[in-house]
């Protein structure tokens, strides 16, 4: 899992980036309400990418990649209203890897920012996210599920729990643990909610569903 830190003064932007990020799966996110507060998160933290707003109160976005690019070579990308020539240039002299124009599309800033880790691992992004167990295939990239290559369209908590069993695949995940990693620690409903999203998901992966298994005691596992 990748650590990213989001530094962006609108509120519901950078919640919606924070959610968006977290709902994958792929990354633990820190997410800064104005620049001072980004400074303190880069100071006491180390980060595999950072998506970083220039316009803010205090510190701009360009004093955070310069307070960045003295302790860690990693991805940064800059969210801006700001789209002259100008100012790209300037980012990308300070150490910038790419930039987006607001407004923007979430699912292209995700696609990018794991092309960035891939390039900064010299991975592939496509043949190191693909999670796959038998016939089944999860493409985080494209957010994307296929059966024996045919698409399968899942709800989001679906979607989360598959990702998790895969990539613990062939351990056995507790129905407490898997509450934790798919609704999060807070969630204080009955853990019998995951017996039914497993009951769900296996109708939805048809023949290929029953390499979900039920470990009694223990929770559960996918398999080939």
């Amino acid at each position: 899992m990748s650590r990213i830190l989001i530094v962006e003064d609108a509120q519901q932007l950078r919640e919606l980036i924070a959610d968006y990020f977290k709902g994958t799966g792929a990354f633990d996110v820190d997410a800064a309400k104005d620049g001072i507060e980004g400074m303190k998160f880069v100071e006491s933290n180390e980060y595999d990418i950072a998506i970083l707003d220039i316009m803010m109160p205090g510190l701009s976005g360009f004093d955070i990649c310069r307070i960045l690019r003295r302790k860690s070579s990693c991805p940064i990308v800059f969210l801006t209203a700001l789209g002259n020539e100008d100012n790209i240039l300037k980012g990308y002299a300070l150490g910038a890897d790419e930039y987006m124009v607001k407004p923007f599309s979430l699912k292209v800033l995700y696609a990018k920012c794991l092309a960035l880790l891939a390039r900064a691992k010299n991975t592939d992004p496509e043949d190191t996210q693909c999670l796959s167990c038998g016939a089944i295939r999860l493409d985080p990239l494209r957010m994307e599920v296929t059966t024996d290559g045919e698409e399968v369209l899942l709800p989001p908590k679906e979607y989360l729990l598959l990702k998790v069993l895969l990539e613990n695949k062939d351990h056995v995940l507790g129905r407490e643990r898997l509450l934790d990693l798919v609704w999060g620690a807070g969630f204080d409903g009955s853990d019998r909610v995951v017996d039914s999203h497993i009951k769900k998901l296996r109708k939805k992966l048809g023949s290929n569903g029953g390499a979900i298994k039920t470990v009694i005691g223990g929770g559960y596992k996918i398999t080939a």
